[in-house]
C-alpha cells in the first residue's frame, strides 16, 4: 500500500549528455529541464515501484514544474519526491531538485498504476 508521506531520491553527476545544449532543449550548456524533470519522475517512480504488487508499475501522467536555477556541466544533483495523495490509482508528489548551491526546481507530479502487460498491449495495439 502506498502511504502519504512516502518519499524518494535520485542523485547524478551531470555530464554532457545533460546539457541543453546537447539535448536541444536550449542553446547553453546548463543541465536540461528534460533530465531535471527525469529525475524527479525516476526519484517518484523508485519511491513506490517496491509497493506495488507484482506485474503493475506506474506511468507519469502530470507534472508542473519550475526550473529555477541552472547547474553547469560536472555539478552533483539531486531530485526527491515525497507522496502527498493517493486516490485509487493515481498518486500525487511534491517533488524537488537541487545541488550544492541549493534548491534549483519544484512542482508536482503524478503517476498512475497500471498493469504493466496491459498498458504494454495497449501502446502495442496503436501499430496494428
Amino acid at each position: 500500500m502506498i502511504a502519504i508521506g512516502t518519499k524518494g531520491r535520485v542523485e547524478r553527476r551531470v555530464t554532457k549528455a545533460m546539457l541543453a545544449k546537447t539535448m536541444a532543449s536550449g542553446a547553453l550548456e546548463v543541465l536540461a529541464t528534460p533530465i531535471m524533470i527525469a529525475f524527479m519522475e525516476e526519484a517518484a517512480q523508485n519511491a513506490i515501484a517496491p509497493l506495488l504488487p507484482q506485474g503493475q508499475t506506474s506511468v507519469g501522467s502530470k507534472l508542473n514544474i519550475e526550473h529555477l536555477s541552472p547547474t553547469p556541466e560536472g555539478m552533483l544533483v539531486w531530485a526527491q519526491c515525497e507522496v502527498t495523495g493517493v486516490e485509487g490509482r493515481h498518486v500525487r508528489f511534491d517533488v524537488t531538485a537541487g545541488d550544492s548551491q541549493g534548491l534549483i526546481g519544484r512542482g508536482t507530479h503524478e503517476r498512475v498504476v497500471v498493469d504493466a502487460e496491459r498498458f504494454l498491449q495497449k501502446c502495442r495495439g496503436k501499430m496494428e
